[in-house]
């Protein structure tokens, strides 16, 4: 990338632009993952592979309507839940300009709420909790499905008979389709207008997005929509079946689209931890930044997870968040329900993203876009984060560097040093560890490259790792600043390195180990 140094020797800071060979892996994971026994159990089916926004790798299967036409990049699937970060952003965006108030009693907004109990008593619950799921309201996913299509009436009258929670409100995570819809009966409240058009108007238009939209209804004559299915028997047979209406919960399930729209979509989001935010006058990055970020503890076990490395898991803003132990923030959303199955997800760190749609609920898009993007992301040996070390960080580590290679101590960086440094490991101790270490090691080479050249780590911009070869192995080197407004050392440590060179040899594995460090 022109303009930036990239070191770290494995995790170079990702290309703006995918490179060739990206494509070719992306097309032969494509391969791998839509098989046979993927493929059979939908008519239909379409996965696509995108770098920012644009799809550099797509594969298609079988016939959207049965009826000998064969699926493309243009066919309109239903995407079901993912419609929930459209709602989202659009809570968002009236958050940001004073009009909605998510942490204010949501029963200001809808009435019916204030009936809701919990253990008897009465349970107040807030728009934050609502969008990220641990508003209390119980899960409720095949009876949400059925009831999509229930008219605002008929919603309305079931929540003023009082909503039993099943946790405290803010408490816990639970998957509640009631509780979303009702953020965005808030954002009727507040516009007065049905929460469809003010989606449409505030984040689809304004994005292109004009292959997304609420209802099959709302496309022209001869759109190539994807017909619904069902199979018992694991694709052996299918039966059609109509679409599940659109109603008051439509705002939570009811959207279709194309490949090409959410990876538009995903690009929109991702691109919110970058340094140029697309499309910033729709919604703010730090809004969309605040989607990404888990609200609800989510387990990271079962089967909503299956084979998936993570650290942790959560909701935030109408999408969940993976913390994953190799490629780090990966953020995604299902949709499912009667007859079709979608799956998006992306990695903000490379902009990779997956999109997966397939014409039958049996499909299992997730676990097709799971495993997709993770063996993308091998392939192209994906860092698990860019950093970009502070100056003071930079300057420090080459100080003392400095002062490591030629033997004096670390005394000798005197202000660069917060006070506690030299009392938490006394000098005599300090020198007395390096001395020990050396043994190992042998002396310092002489012909040592800059220290730009030698750094190996940082897991944020206020440490930075680097590596100091000796005749027989090398020393790894830890800064740690602290952020005052002029950033002094508040810890440096010495210590022998593993047979990579690039950590101590008693150290085990991290996600940090595969940041890409960007000196600027």
């Amino acid at each position: 990338m022109t303009g930036h140094r990239t070191v770290g020797i494995r995790h170079a800071v990702p290309p703006a632009e995918a490179p060739a060979e990206w494509a070719a892996q992306a097309e032969a994971a494509l391969a791998d993952h839509l098989d046979a026994d993927t493929i059979r159990r939908a008519p239909a089916c379409i996965a696509a592979v995108s770098h920012r926004g644009r799809i550099i790798a797509v594969a298609r299967h079988g016939q959207p309507r049965r009826d000998g036409v064969a699926s493309g990049r243009r066919t309109v699937f239903r995407i079901a839940s993912m419609s929930k970060s459209f709602l989202a952003a659009t809570a968002l965006s009236l958050r940001d300009e004073g009009l909605l108030d998510l942490h204010a009693p949501a029963d200001r907004l809808v009435p019916g709420l204030a009936a809701a109990r919990f253990d008897g008593a009465p349970a107040v619950t807030t728009l934050d909790a609502l969008l990220s799921n641990r508003g209390g309201l119980a899960e409720d996913n095949p009876w949400g499905d059925d009831h999509l299509g229930d008219s605002r009436e008929q919603m309305a009258t079931l929540v003023a008979a009082g909503l039993t929670l099943s946790a405290r409100p803010g408490t816990e995570y639970q998957y509640s389709n009631i509780g979303q819809s009702l953020v965005g009966r808030a954002i009727e409240a507040v516009t007065g207008r049905d929460v469809e058009s003010v989606v449409r108007e505030r984040i689809l238009e304004p994005l292109g997005l004009t292959h997304t939209r609420p209802d099959a209804g709302d496309y022209p004559t001869g759109t190539d929509l994807a017909a619904g299915f069902r199979t018992f028997d694991d694709g052996a047979t299918f039966t059609p079946e109509p679409y599940v209406g659109s109603g008051a919960l439509a705002c939570i399930g009811s959207l279709f689209s194309t490949v090409d729209d959410i990876a538009t979509w995903m690009q929109f989001l991702g691109s919110a931890f970058g340094d140029d935010p697309a499309a910033p006058d729709v919604l703010g990055a730090a809004s969309r930044r605040e989607m990404q970020t888990a609200r609800a503890l989510m387990p990271a076990g079962g089967s909503r997870f299956a084979g998936r490395d993570l650290d942790g898991a959560g909701y935030g803003y109408g999408l969940m968040i993976e913390h994953d132990r190799r490629f780090g923030r990966i953020v995604q959303h299902a949709g499912g329900l009667p007859c079709f199955s979608s799956h998006m997800r992306w990695h903000p760190a490379t902009g990779i993203g997956v999109v997966v749609f397939g014409n039958s609920d049996a499909f299992g898009a997730g676990g097709v876009a799971g495993a997709l993007l993770g063996d993308v992301l091998g392939r192209i040996d994906a860092p698990s984060a860019v950093v970009r070390p502070w100056r003071q960080t930079i300057a420090a580590a080459r100080r003392i560097d400095l002062l490591l290679r030629t033997g004096r101590p670390l005394s000798d960086a005197g202000a660069l040093l917060a006070r506690n440094v030299l009392r938490d490991v006394p000098e005599p101790v300090r020198e007395q560890r390096l001395r020990a270490a050396l043994a190992q090691v042998g002396p310092v080479r002489p012909d040592l490259a800059p220290l730009e050249q030698r750094v190996v780590g940082a897991t944020d911009g206020s440490a930075l790792r680097w590596s100091v070869p000796c005749e027989r192995g090398a020393l790894v080197c830890d800064v740690r600043m602290v952020g005052l407004p002029d950033p002094i050392v508040q810890t440096f440590t010495i210590a022998v390195a593993g047979p990579t060179g690039r950590k101590p040899e008693d150290e085990t594995a991290d996600v940090t180990d595969h940041h890409a460090v960007d000196l600027g």
